[in-house]
C-alpha cells in the first residue's frame, strides 16, 4: 500500500505567503494614501499662498530687512572691535593678576593692536612652544612663548630650557621668521645669553611694561629683528 503526502507543510507555507502579500497590499496602500495626503495638502498650501500673494511679499521685505540688519550689526561690532583693539592698554598688575590662557589671550590681542590681523593663541596640550602665532603687516611670522607668573617679578625665573624648547620647534616647526618669550616674571642671565645666541627675543617684565601700556608695537622694542618679508605703506 502506498501512503499518503500530508499536505500540511504545503498550506502553511502558503499561508504565510498570503500574509505576507496582506502586509505588502497594506504597505503600499499606506504609501500611496500617504503620498496622495502630502500631495493634497502642498497643493492646498500652494493655492493658499497663490490667493495670499501679498503675505509672500511681506515675508521677502521682512527677509531682506533682517538681513541688511544683520550686516550693520556685524559691521558695527566689527568697527568697536576696531576701536578698542587700538585704544588696548594693560597694566602689570592687570598681567600679574591673570589666568596663565587670559594672558596668552591678553598676547593674542596686543600683536592684534599692533596691526597682526590673524593673530591666534594656539596654546595648550600638544603645543610645541607656541602659544601665539600672528603675522605683521611687514610680512613675518612671529611665534611666542608665553609664561606666566602668577607672583609676577617674585615668581621663578624663565630659564634656559624654556629658551631651548622655543629654539627647538619655532623655526623648525612653526615657521618663524620671529621667535619670541614673553613673561610678566624674570629672565636668568644664561637665558638672555642663550636667546641673544640663537637669535631668539626675550619679553621680560619691563619690556613688556613699555608695550602692553604703550602703542609701539612690539617690532619697535626689540633688537635685531628680521628685515620685512615684504614693502608696505609703513615702510
Amino acid at each position: 500500500m502506498t501512503r499518503r503526502r500530508s499536505t500540511r507543510p504545503s498550506r502553511r507555507r502558503s499561508g504565510r505567503r498570503s500574509r505576507r502579500q496582506q502586509q505588502a497590499q497594506a504597505q503600499l496602500t499606506g504609501l500611496a494614501v500617504g503620498a496622495v495626503v502630502l500631495f493634497s495638502l502642498i497643493v492646498a498650501v500652494v493655492n493658499w499662498l497663490l490667493a495670499h500673494w501679498w503675505l509672500l511679499v511681506i515675508a521677502g521685505v521682512l527677509a531682506v530687512l533682517a538681513g541688511i540688519g544683520w550686516v550693520h550689526s556685524r559691521q558695527q561690532q566689527a568697527r568697536w572691535e576696531a576701536v578698542r583693539t587700538q585704544a588696548l592698554r594693560y597694566g602689570l598688575q592687570q598681567l600679574d593678576a591673570l589666568h596663565h590662557a587670559r594672558f596668552e589671550d591678553a598676547i593674542r590681542d596686543l600683536m592684534r593692536r599692533d596691526g597682526c590681523q590673524d593673530a591666534q593663541r594656539v596654546g595648550g596640550r600638544g603645543d610645541l612652544g607656541a602659544d601665539v602665532k600672528a603675522t605683521d603687516p611687514f610680512g613675518r611670522h612671529w611665534v611666542i612663548q608665553c609664561k606666566h607668573r602668577r607672583n609676577g617679578a617674585r615668581g621663578s625665573a624663565v630659564g634656559t630650557p624654556d629658551l631651548q624648547v622655543l629654539n627647538g620647534t619655532a623655526r623648525q616647526v612653526h615657521g618663524a621668521d620671529v621667535a619670541v618669550i614673553v613673561t610678566n616674571g624674570r629672565v636668568t642671565a644664561p637665558a638672555v645669553a642663550f636667546a641673544r645666541q640663537q637669535q631668539l627675543h626675550v619679553v621680560d617684565r619691563q619690556t613688556l611694561a613699555v608695550w602692553a601700556s604703550g602703542s609701539r608695537p612690539l617690532w619697535e622694542l626689540l633688537r635685531a629683528v628680521p628685515p620685512p618679508r615684504r614693502p608696505t605703506a609703513l615702510n
